[in-house]
Parts: structure tokens; sequence; C-alpha cells
């Protein structure tokens, strides 16, 4: 199966476009803005943010965002995903509760930050540590990295099992009757269920532009060693180590370091308006790049672009687009985030486990991935990766022979 990449043969948008890709990229902005905005709010606001500084927040996130997977996509008729670091606000807004961060100092460390991406981009060292990851493991990381959100799926029937009973049976149906389409129409029929059942709350939208607001930096020792070093180490280890095994798994022949590089001087362009840290994404990239997306590989960048383009008009009308997504009920969310992540899971699973000799160590990736371990700040993706590699060695150690 062909995959696009630098270089190929220009391809006609219009007519590589399809429903279920741009559906795909709807899908894929509304489980990653919904499903983490809040800790950005969180970390914006213990820094002492104002409604203007959390505004501009989602203006530059959502420009950076938009536009670093919109551009890319088109340029090499590729799925490139890119996402803010949620683990890296989880770092954000818990050192920033502390109160010994002002903003300047904060948007100081989002500098030296990118730099530090851009840097393991420009160098190439950050792909040449992941082409030492076999691909088994790199399979089971993935698929323990979405597997959670196959768990939550069918966890939230629990919440509201009338709307998700629902959305499951539509998948089911459309799966058999129509498969491209089948996620596509699941969101409209659990949009209009909800509607239906008064559970759509629009009366937060307010249509309206976003203004960014610069912040001057401020650079100090502290918040070098308290947020830069952090933020960069989670963001790198939790969220682009995943995003490479998402890219690696569909087989799409991406230039890893080039990616990893924009990631870095987009943040540093836009830090000072409130990007923290963009980085590869793993779960939305799964939804664009899965066959949800197009059953053709080569026709899934469109899914992409226009997950790009949804992320561009989420900045330019932050405050508005924000209130309009958070306006879906979680249950659906999580669900719809489950159902398009299935194949995904699935393929992962497979690739992972297909030879025996890889099975153990992709196994001991998969479940501790799965397990949300998270030590020294560092979350499951990375301690997923290092117990696979020291199953795989102690698996394949041999004793040195005996001397006659």
């Amino acid at each position: 199966m062909s995959r696009a990449g630098p270089g190929a043969p220009a391809r006609s948008l219009w007519r590589d476009a399809s429903v279920s890709a741009v559906s795909a990229g709807f899908v894929a902005v509304l489980v990653g803005f919904t499903s983490s905005v809040a800790i950005v709010f969180q970390a914006a606001t213990a820094l002492g943010a104002s409604p203007a500084q959390l505004a501009s927040w989602m203006w530059a996130l959502g420009v950076g965002m938009g536009l670093c997977s919109l551009l890319p996509s088109l340029r090499w008729r590729q799925p490139v995903m890119v996402a803010w670091s949620t683990p890296g606000a989880a770092v954000l807004a818990s050192a920033a509760a502390t109160g010994a961060y002002t903003m300047p100092q904060a948007v100081g460390a989002f500098l030296v930050c990118a730099a530090l991406i851009a840097l393991a981009g420009a160098t190439g060292a950050f792909e040449r540590v992941m082409g030492r990851i076999p691909m088994p493991l790199a399979n089971a990381l993935l698929a323990g990295v979405l597997a959670r959100f196959g768990l939550d799926a069918f966890g939230a029937a629990a919440v509201d099992l009338p709307l998700v009973g629902t959305m499951l049976a539509t998948y089911l149906v459309g799966r058999r009757a129509w498969p491209r389409y089948a996620v596509p129409v699941v969101l409209l029929v659990a949009t209009a269920l909800a509607g239906l059942r008064g559970q759509l709350h629009l009366e937060a939208v307010e249509w309206r532009l976003t203004m960014p607001v610069f912040v001057a930096p401020e650079f100090s020792v502290t918040a070098l060693v308290g947020l830069a070093l952090p933020l960069f180490i989670v963001t790198m280890a939790s969220q682009n180590l995943p995003g490479v095994a998402a890219i690696r798994a569909a087989g799409y022949p991406m230039p890893i370091s080039r990616l990893i590089t924009l990631t870095g001087l987009a943040t540093l362009v836009l830090a000072p308006f409130g990007a923290f840290a963009l980085n590869l994404s793993a779960i939305t990239a799964a939804i664009c790049m899965g066959r949800e997306a197009h059953e053709d590989p080569a026709r899934r960048y469109v899914a992409a672009a226009a997950c790009g383009a949804f992320y561009v008009a989420i900045g330019l009308f932050g405050a508005a687009v924000a209130g309009l997504l958070a306006a879906f009920p979680r249950a659906l969310v999580v669900a719809i985030a489950g159902l398009a992540l299935l194949g995904s899971i699935g393929a992962g699973l497979a690739g992972a486990l297909q030879e025996e000799r890889w099975r153990e160590p992709a196994l001991v990736t998969f479940l501790v991935t799965l397990s949300g371990l998270t030590l020294a700040g560092i979350g499951s993706a990375f301690w997923g990766v290092v117990a696979g590699v020291l199953a795989l060695f102690v698996q394949q150690w041999r004793r040195p022979a005996a001397p006659a």
C-alpha cells in the first residue's frame, strides 16, 4: 500500500476531498480540543492570565496547530497532525499553582523549551532514537495510547446509556452498510439526539474575533529548571514519541526531524502570545490516518488539512469556537473518540503481536502504556517503551559460551 511523500506527484485537493475525510478532521478537533482544553485554561489562570490573555492562548495554539497541520499536509500530501502538549499543560498547571512563576517567566520558559525542541529536530537526534525502536514495540505503544479512549467510550455508557448505545448501534450498522461514512453518520445521529434531549448548550457561544496579546519574556534560572526543562521532557517523551509511533504505524514516509523542527520554530514564534508547546499528535493523528478518514491512504491528508483549517478557525474565533465545541455533552465526545479509534487500536495490536518473537516485549509495552503510569512527571508512553526495550533485551540476551 503506497503512501505519498515529499517529491510525490501533485494531487488535486478538490478531487481527493471527501465527506469522510473532512468529518474525520472535525472529530479530531472535537476530541483533541474538548479532552484537554480545561487543563490549558487551568494553567493559564494559575499564571494569572487575564480574559484577554486566555483568549490569546487559544489564538496562538489554534493558529500554531492549524498552520503546522494544514500547510505540511498540503505540501507533502500526507496527514501531518500537530497538537498542543497536554502533559505539558498539566506540568504548567501544577508548577504555576505554587505561585512561584509569573506570566513573563513562563513565556521565557516556553521560548527555551521551543528552542530545545527545534534543536532536537534540527540535529536529527530524536529521529535517530526513534529509529532504534522496533516496529512491533512502536505499534504496541500506539495501541496502548489509544486503547484508553476505546475503554472510555464503552465506559461512557454508564453515564448516558441511551446516547452511547445509539451511537454504538449506529456505528455497527454503518460499518456494515456504509463503512467510509460510519463515523460521520454516528456524529450526526449523536448530535441530533443530544439536541432533541436538550444536551447541547449553545448559550456560551459569542462570535467575535480574538486579538493576540503579546507578553514580553523574562528569563530566570528558576523558571528554566522548574518549567522549561520539565515541559521539554514531557513533550518529547509523552507526546512526540507516540506521535512518531503513529506515523510509523500508518506507514507514511514523513521527514520526522523537519516536522519536529517545525513545531519547535512555530512555538518559538507564538510563545509570547501563549503557545507553550506544540508537538506531533498521536491520538488525533490516528483518527486522520485511519481507514475511517478514507480507504485510500493517499487521500487521508485531506483529513489532516481539514483539521488544520478547523484549528485556525478556533484560533481566530477563540472564545466563540471554544464555546461551540464545549457545547457537546461529555459522553458524546468520549464515545465518538473511542469509536473513531477502534480501527487504529486493532491495527496497532495486530502489528504488535503478529510475530511470536516480539510478542512478549510488545505486550509489556502495551500494558505499561495503557496503565497510565507516571514517574518523575513523565507519562506512561515513555515508560512503556523503556519496559518493552528491557523485556526485549532480557529475552534476547544470551550468555557467552563457556570456554572449551
